[in-house]
């Protein structure tokens, strides 16, 4: 509020004339070049952004709750960009790219495998990745291979992408082996050599 006492008026005359701007409505003033009108409150002040037309100019207000969403089958496998990966693990360290593209290729076409080495000593990190332009080819690979001999090492082929919860979680809890506890002694021998 102003505190401004005109000459010709009192403190009263100019609260009463503030008080009748207030009450007045939102005034559309029409803008230059024929543009939309500006908004303007009842003290004359521009009003900008949005919620400032009322509700029936709300576009979101039209959509409340219904919203696109990703769908979610449910628990499965997932799809790369380029085809259906499994992932084979167990593999001996003898392993070569050979030996799973032959056990894998009798179920369709690969496009593409790859074994890690371990750059310290050349051998296989132990898994593998192979990947299937189908799903269906996929599925009966991991149906067939899964719990089978490699160079006398068993090997499990899993999908490498899910949705979800997969069939280990389901079958046995999403436990994983527990290691053997770490001995203190094995600890304090190596450090006392050092």
């Amino acid at each position: 509020r102003r505190a401004f006492v005109s000459p010709a008026g009192s403190i009263a005359d100019s609260m009463q004339a503030d008080k009748e701007m207030v009450d007045e409505e939102p005034v559309e003033a029409p803008a230059a070049g024929g543009a939309k009108g500006v908004r303007r409150d009842s003290a004359g002040r521009r009003i900008k952004g949005r919620g400032t037309a009322g509700a029936e100019d709300s576009e979101m207000q039209h959509k409340e709750g219904h919203f696109e969403s990703i769908g979610t089958a449910g628990a499965g496998p997932a799809k790369s960009i380029e085809g259906w990966i499994l992932f084979i693990t167990g593999l001996d360290q003898e392993t070569q790219e050979d030996d799973i593209h032959d056990k894998f290729c009798d179920f369709g076409d690969i496009k593409n495998l790859h074994l890690n080495l371990d750059r310290r000593t050349g051998f296989v990190k132990g898994y593998a990745l192979v990947e299937f332009e189908q799903q269906t080819e996929a599925q009966a690979a991991i149906d067939a291979l899964n719990g089978t001999q490699v160079l006398g090492s068993t090997i499990n082929v899993d999908w490498s992408f899910s949705r979800g919860p997969g069939r280990r979680a389901a079958a046995g809890g999403g436990q994983r082996e527990q290691e053997p506890a770490f001995r203190r002694d094995d600890h304090d021998d190596r450090h006392r050599r050092n």
